[in-house]
């Protein structure tokens, strides 16, 4: 079934050239008397690699029905990394070229959801904030407010992300997984 580029909107799952692919943004535009067309971002859900392009009309654009399934990381080996389905409990496995983006999140026992497509796991989607410990910061001094400025600090998952200076090694604080930007602490 095709749609029309108009209702191409991120987040989207589609199939374009007879490949999957996640729509990570999109611009629509039309000029003057020529026809509609819409400049995307791509990310091949099966190879995890990003791909810009220019959608018209003319293209042969189907959509992709994804079932979303609660996992639970577990461990990796080498280059696969092994997820739990919390239903089943069947042991499941991604190459570490599809989930690059979303390496630097997990941690034992993280619950988040996978993609399926024809019942083939195929991506993850981390929840939309996680609750993690600060490893490696410098100390925070007395005085130090929000808007003084921030500092680099080291979660336990290995992410680096900047914190406001009042944030001490061991403190848990929430951050968003999307921009990866402190939300406060916990």
């Amino acid at each position: 079934m095709g749609i029309p580029i108009g209702n191409i909107r991120p987040s989207n799952t589609i199939i374009y050239n007879k490949e999957l692919y996640e729509v990570l943004n999109c611009e629509h535009a039309k000029i003057a008397r020529g026809s509609a067309f819409c400049r995307v971002r791509l990310k091949n859900l099966r190879s995890g690699r990003t791909l810009d392009c220019t959608l018209r009309d003319s293209d042969n654009i189907d959509v992709a029905f994804i079932e979303k399934r609660k996992l639970q990381y577990s461990y990796h080996d080498g280059n696969f990394y092994h997820f739990i389905d919390m239903q089943t409990y069947n042991d499941l496995q991604l190459n570490k070229e599809k989930i690059e983006d979303e390496l630097i999140w997990l941690k034992d026992n993280l619950e988040l959801n996978g993609l399926f497509y024809n019942n083939e796991l195929v991506s993850l989607e981390l929840p939309s904030s996680l609750e993690l410990k600060v490893t490696e910061t410098a100390p925070g001094y007395r005085g130090d407010t929000v808007k003084a400025g921030t500092k680099p600090a080291t979660l336990e998952t290995g992410a680096v992300i900047q914190v406001p200076l009042f944030i001490n090694p061991g403190d848990t604080i929430k951050v968003d997984t999307k921009s990866k930007e402190y939300l406060g602490r916990t």
